[in-house]
């Protein structure tokens, strides 16, 4: 555990030389711009549901395209340092496996794309109180989205830390995320494909409602944990095993 705890706190170290914080922020922003003029006061406004309004509206553009593609994102820049002047072979000469490397790296981008959840959730408190928004913060609902919206970025995370593994290029891994994540556009709207697709997920884990059922699809609870979950399995495994075999 410990000569974990230091390989973690060596990967900060050297995110903290790279302009990664302000990726971290970009898409909190976004979405905060994008609620600043969303019209919660129309005469179908139900009384406490601005709230839930705000964050579905804020939420649209972050999970369906911004969250996801800094899920790959993250995961190639925390392997770009090792990519670059034969990192790799002095990280390895360490006494520290190759399945703590891969579990540090991984703890990085989860722990990161955590951090942007935070800060969305920071930015629908501070827009909803610009708005005047009069009702009680409801805690128990953001949280869940927000922490259903991070988990659901786990199999993403694993699999292009995989990709960003294996490629040397910067921009393979990324060209892989961005060109699979873009089809969320249509995907979400079929109610067979969208429950089983992993860049679907962290939309439907953070809408609010989805948390027992998405508002469109109807989808059990049940089924998107299983999605989630397996799938990270898979990809985990998968990136790991890759990883351990490789040669460097």
């Amino acid at each position: 555990m410990s000569r974990f705890l230091h390989v973690v706190a060596a990967e900060r170290v050297k995110i903290g030389r790279l302009p990664i914080w302000l990726l971290v922020a970009v898409s909190p922003l976004m979405a905060a711009l994008i609620g600043v003029f969303v019209n919660l006061d129309t005469p179908a406004t139900a009384e406490g549901s601005k709230w839930p309004m705000l964050l579905g509206a804020m939420t649209m553009l972050h999970a369906v395209l911004l969250l996801p593609v800094l899920a790959g994102l993250l995961s190639a820049w925390v392997c770009r340092y090792e990519h670059a002047g034969g990192g790799w072979k002095q990280l390895l000469a360490l006494p520290v496996t190759r399945t703590t490397v891969y579990a540090a790296k991984l703890t990085m981008v989860v722990g990161l794309l955590g951090v942007c959840q935070l800060l969305l959730l920071l930015a629908v408190w501070l827009v909803g109180s610009y708005l005047g928004i009069s009702e009680p913060f409801p805690w128990k609902m953001m949280l869940t989205s927000i922490t259903g919206g991070w988990l659901a970025c786990f199999p993403i995370a694993a699999l292009q830390l995989g990709a960003s593994l294996g490629w040397s290029s910067f921009g393979l891994p990324l060209a892989l995320n961005v060109s699979l994540t873009v089809p969320n556009l249509l995907i979400l709207n079929s109610a067979k494909i969208a429950p089983f697709y992993p860049w679907a997920q962290p939309f439907l884990a953070m809408m609010p409602g989805t948390q027992q059922s998405t508002a469109a699809l109807l989808l059990p609870i049940e089924s998107l944990i299983l999605t989630v979950s397996g799938s990270f399995i898979v990809f985990l495994c998968a990136g790991l095993l890759y990883f351990v075999r490789k040669e460097i």
